[in-house]
C-alpha cells in the first residue's frame, strides 16, 4: 500500500480480481484503489492470506479488514504454515499457484495433520480437474477468478459458520445468548454486563467448545504481546468469569492441567 500523487493510499488490482469497486467508486482509471479500508473489525476472527501475489495480498487484506475480520498475511504455503505455528487462526483463504509450497500441498500438510480449519481456496484454475483436486486434498471452498467481493465473503461467512465460529457477533449455548457488541451475556430474565477482556475470553473459549487454549495464546489473543502483565493475568480473568457463572447450568470453563483452558458446552 502506497500513497498516490493525489496523497491518498492506494493499491494495484491484480488480474482477475475486481470485487465490484468500480461500482463503489473506489477504483480509479488505472485500477487502483483510491482509499485504504481503514483497519479495525471485531479482533475475534483472525484470517489468514496465502498468495505470491503482493498487491493480491494487500488488496484481499483491505477488502476483508473492511468486513471486520483482522488478517495476516503469507507469501506462500510454507510462510502459511509458520504463521499458523505463531498466530490462532480462524479461516485461511488461498491461492492455489505459489512458490515453495503451493495451495495443494499447504491443504494436504494441514489435514495430514487432523486440523480442520476451514479453507477457501482462490484460484485462475478454473477446469473441474482443478476444482476436484482441490477438493480431494481437503479444502472446504474453491472459487475463481476473477472474484465477485460479496460472493467472497459470504462464502467466508459461510465457511465459518459450519465452523461453529460467531461471524455474527453472537453465540448461543442453550438459553445463553453471548452479543459481542454489547459484551452482554443472557438467558431468559438475566444479563450480565462484562468488562471487555472478561468478555473476549470468554467469547473465544465458548467460539471454540472442547478445545485447549494454552495462556499464553489467550494472553495474545485478548491482550496482545506487547501487554506488560504477564500471561497470570488470564488465570485471573477465568477465576473471575467462573464466580460470575457459577451455578450456570448451560457452560463451564475447565482448567486442563499443563495446558490452559477450554470451554465446556453442557447443553
Amino acid at each position: 500500500m502506497a500513497k498516490n500523487r493525489h496523497g491518498l493510499f492506494f493499491a494495484k488490482i491484480p488480474p482477475g480480481f475486481s470485487f465490484g469497486l468500480e461500482k463503489k467508486g473506489i477504483l480509479d482509471e488505472n485500477r487502483e484503489i483510491r482509499y485504504c479500508i481503514c483497519k479495525g473489525g471485531c479482533g475475534v476472527i483472525h484470517i489468514l492470506v496465502a498468495d505470491d501475489d503482493k498487491n493480491t495480498r494487500l488488496l484481499m487484506k483491505a477488502i476483508l479488514e473492511g468486513a471486520g475480520y483482522d488478517v495476516f498475511t503469507a507469501v506462500d504455503g510454507q510462510d502459511a504454515l509458520e504463521q499458523l505455528e505463531k498466530e490462532h487462526i480462524d479461516l485461511v483463504v488461498l491461492d492455489v499457484m505459489m512458490p515453495r509450497m503451493d495451495g495443494y500441498a499447504f491443504t494436504q500438510t494441514l489435514r495430514q495433520g487432523n486440523s480442520s480449519l476451514p479453507i477457501l481456496m482462490v484460484s485462475a484454475r478454473q477446469l473441474p480437474a482443478d476444482k476436484h483436486r482441490g477438493f480431494l486434498v481437503g479444502t472446504d471452498d474453491y472459487i475463481t477468478k476473477p472474484v465477485d467481493e460479496e460472493e467472497m465473503l459470504l462464502r467466508i461467512k459461510a465457511l465459518l459458520r459450519r465452523a461453529k465460529i460467531a461471524a455474527d457477533r453472537r453465540i448461543v449455548v442453550g438459553d445463553v445468548v453471548l452479543d459481542y457488541d454489547a459484551f452482554t451475556v443472557s438467558r431468559p430474565g438475566q444479563t450480565v454486563e462484562l468488562p471487555q477482556k472478561e468478555f473476549l475470553l470468554l467469547y473465544k473459549l465458548l467460539s471454540y467448545p472442547g478445545k485447549i487454549f494454552t495462556r499464553i495464546q489467550l494472553m495474545d489473543e485478548i491482550w496482545g504481546m506487547d501487554c506488560e502483565t504477564g500471561w497470570e493475568t488470564v488465570t485471573v480473568h477465568v477465576g473471575r468469569l467462573r464466580k460470575r457463572f457459577e451455578g450456570w447450568e448451560e457452560f463451564s470453563l475447565e482448567s486442563v492441567r499443563g495446558l490452559g483452558y477450554k470451554a465446556v458446552k453442557k447443553v
